[in-house]
This record gives C-alpha cells, structure tokens and sequence, in this order.
C-alpha cells in the first residue's frame, strides 16, 4: 500500500469534527516558553559536560568546531521557525515531518527522536555528581543522576506556568556562572585569539599537534548537539498563547542567546588555560580551567550552579519529551491500552501526567547505561532529524503543505540547502571516523531501520495512524 501524500494543513480554530481528543491548556506565554527552552539546551551543561568532548576531539580547533555549528544552527533556526509556525503541536518535529513528507518519514523521525530525548536525559543528568563531587567526593555518578531524573520527573506533572518559572530562575544561576568563566579567561587570557584561528591544536593518542579539519569537523556534529534544543519550542505550541508566532520568535531568539552564552564561555576557557595540553588531559576540563584560574573556593560555587543548571535542564528535557510521548499516545501509535494511558492530561495541572511519569522512568533506567555510549547514540540522529526537518520545509513550500504559516524564512531555499550540505559533509566525515562517527552512524541506521520495520508491519497493517492535534480530531487512513 503507496505511502499517502502528506497530510494538508489543519482546519482553523474550532472547526474540529470531535471532541475526544486530548488538549492541553495554552497557560504560557512566549516568554515561559523560551524560558523552558532555553533551560532545555542549559548552555552551562553544555559548556560544562558537552562542550570538553569537543575539545577532546578537535582541541583548541573546538573554537572553529562551534562555529560551523553555530553556522549551522542559525539556517537550522529559519527552518524549525517556519516549519513550527505551520504546526505549532507538541509532537514537535515527528508531527511535522508526516504532515509535510508523510507518515513513513514521520515515524521514522519519531524512532530517532524517542531513543535520542531520552538519552539526553540521562546523559545530562549524568553530570550532577560530578559537580557535586566538590562537596562529597565518591558520589556514585549514576545513582545521583536517577534521583535526579526522578526528581525532575515529580516536578514536571505540576502546572507548566509553575514549571516555566523554576526553570526561570534557575536558568538566571546558570548565566551568571557563565559570565564568571567567559571573565576568567577573556580578562586574563594566555595566547592571542590568533592563535585559535590560525593554528588549532589537538591532542591525538597523547601527541599535541595541529588539529586537522576532519577532526574538527567531525567534532562540529557534537557541538551542534551542544547548541541543540532552539527547536524545543515547537513542543510547547499548544501550550501557548498566540503560538503561530509566538513559537518562531522563541526558537529564533533561543538559538541567539544560546550560540553567546556558549560560544564566548568555550572561547574564553581556550584563550585562558594555563596549558592546552594539560586542559586536554584533563579529567575534568573545566574544573581544572576555573581552579587554575580562580582556585578551589570558586571552581566549588561555580560546580554547585552547574548541578543546579544540570537538574534544572533535566526538568526542561522531561517537560519536552513528555509532551512528544504523549502526543504519540493521541495519535495511536502504540497498542489501544497503551496509546490511552499516554494521551491522559491531569484534571488540575493540565498536563500530560502519564507521559511524564513514563518519560521520567525510562531516562532514570537510563542513568545507569554507560555514558559513552549515550553520546555516541545521540550525535549522528540528531544530524539525520535536522536532514529531514530541511527537506520538511522544502517539500512544505513546493507542495503547500506549509502556506498557512505565519513566519517565512527570508531568501528560501538557502537556510534548507545550505543546511543540508554543511549537515551531509559532517555526516561524511563521521563516517571516516571509526571511534565515534561510524559507531553512531551504525546506530543511527539501526534505530531508523527498525521504526520504519514498525510502520510497515504494525500500524500499515492496521490501516490507520492517527494524526492528531487541537484542531485535527479525524485520523486519515495509510
């Protein structure tokens, strides 16, 4: 049976032919949600747990490994604003894919999405106990990082307007630690920022020597990463208000403030390290980093804001990846039973409460696989999902599938196109790779290879996946 054409575009407001399907309530403004967005990608997590894997690849050519990812996420950002601005749902980018390139696409995106969100969890979650090891050494890594998880978990069946402003707050820490690192190395640095430009080292098998532009390209997969969540926002556009503009500015706004608040810190800890070689040796690279620079005292108030931005960014992810788990469970893509549990919204708080509970106690699960391995998993499918959302946007614009949308990108098809030609050469030379880049492209085409085995052999066979969303009550059939 032929894969259907993409699904047209949803009836306006209250055009809805029935009333069973599960809707949030729209209780934040674009404010709360680029709060939570930007809680979400927690540049101080990154800065601190993501950003020394890219070092540790391209050495101080992390500097050029941010920027092209910086290059990319800015095209990246045109894309998910318009593509968002059409289908502001909380399925986020699966429910935008199979409404604009079909269902397969859709459930396949859906596949790469599901595993790589709730690897993010743990993954960051991961780096609680290493920041508070400075308080009490020997924690247990992974046990801190579960109770976390399920800490974050309870917090985020609660109301999403009180969410939006605990993330607020702790967010506002988190900066502030940022600021105290770009400051150490920017107003004391010691090597010119030439240096960085012009003659990138890295540390290869223990050798200090100039870092190659494979290595510093393949390092820029993981610091897209890194600056990745700026297209979260779409997962909260049923929650809030005015969302077909609303949404756009928000990711618009949080790929900014995100690529300053991680780009500059990076930059700072590169042009200030007493040592690059001892910084790429280093266990803990930005402790080592703040210690050299400010001593032991301000490297434990600074790892004490990092644990908080690390929690705080838990709960941000859950609050996402609850709302994706839920809309799956509304548009039918499990078993009945299971499908009902996780379109269930609390009475009172006005959320997805299932969901959550279930999203919460895969990632603690989670907490316990080997954190190497979750990076590898992760970094490659996030490549291949920001593939599919440019050709999402460009299929939108030939087909019409995304006409209704309030934002246009300007000078389209460039952002697409550009995008995709940056995001397929760092998919080449992940796969010259063969640490890291061939491992995560295997995986990639494993996870992908088997969501679209069960499309085809569960919900093809069955006849229908529902698409579903506050003004799309009908499923249409495969």
């Amino acid at each position: 049976m032929p894969d259907p054409s993409p699904t047209p575009p949803p009836a306006p407001p209250g055009k809805s032919t029935a009333n069973t399907t599960p809707t949030l309530r729209r209780g934040l403004k674009v404010l709360g949600t680029l709060l939570i967005t930007l809680s979400a990608i927690s540049p101080a997590s990154s800065v601190f747990i993501i950003a020394p894997g890219v070092v540790a690849q391209a050495g101080s050519g992390a500097f050029w490994s941010f920027v092209i990812a910086a290059v990319v996420g800015v095209f990246m950002a045109f894309v998910y604003a318009e593509l968002a601005s059409a289908y502001p749902l909380s399925g986020g980018e699966y429910a935008i894919v199979a409404r604009t390139l079909g269902r397969l696409p859709g459930f396949v995106t859906l596949g790469l999405l599901l595993v790589t969100q709730l690897l993010i969890i743990a993954v960051i979650a991961l780096g609680v106990g290493t920041y508070l090891e400075v308080l009490i050494p020997g924690l247990p890594g992974p046990v801190v990082a579960a109770v976390t998880t399920a800490g974050a978990t309870v917090l985020a069946v609660f109301d999403i307007k009180l969410n939006a402003w605990i993330t607020g707050v702790f967010l506002a820490i988190e900066m502030v630690a940022l600021v105290v690192v770009s400051a150490l190395g920017l107003f004391d640095p010691a090597r010119p920022l030439g240096e960085l430009i012009s003659a990138p080292i890295a540390a290869t098998d223990g050798v200090v020597g100039p870092a190659a532009a494979g290595l510093i390209t393949a390092a820029a997969a993981v610091a897209i990463f890194s600056y990745n969540g700026y297209g979260s926002a779409v997962y909260f556009g049923e929650e809030t208000t005015n969302a077909s503009r609303g949404i756009a500015r928000a990711i618009l706004w949080a790929l900014g403030i995100t690529v300053i608040a991680e780009l500059v810190p990076v930059t700072a800890v590169l042009l200030g390290a007493p040592s690059l070689p001892e910084l790429f040796a280093a266990d803990n690279m930005m402790s080592y980093f703040v210690t050299a620079k400010a001593g032991s005292t301000v490297n434990t108030v600074i790892s004490l804001a990092i644990a908080l931005a690390i929690l705080n960014a838990v709960l941000a992810i859950i609050l996402i990846t609850a709302r994706m788990v839920f809309s799956t469970g509304r548009d039918a893509a499990w078993p009945g039973t299971v499908s009902r549990a996780l379109a269930r919204i609390h009475p009172s708080a006005g959320t997805p409460w299932i969901a959550t509970l279930a999203t919460g106690a895969f990632a603690t699960a989670l907490c316990f696989a080997d954190k190497d391995f979750l990076l590898v998993v992760t970094a490659t499918s996030i490549v291949a999902v920001y593939a599919a959302l440019c050709l999402a946007v460009i299929n939108g614009r030939r087909t019409g599938a995304t006409a209704h949308a309030a934002y246009r990108m300007p000078w389209f098809p460039v952002a697409p196109v550009v995008a995709l030609a940056a995001l397929v050469y760092v998919i080449w030379q992940n796969a010259l790779d063969p640490v890291i880049g061939r491992p995560s492209l295997a995986i990639t085409v494993g996870i992908g290879a088997a969501a679209a085995l069960y499309y085809v052999l569960v919900l093809r066979r069955r006849g229908r996946w529902e698409l579903r969303g506050p003004e799309e009550a009908e499923s249409t059939p495969l």
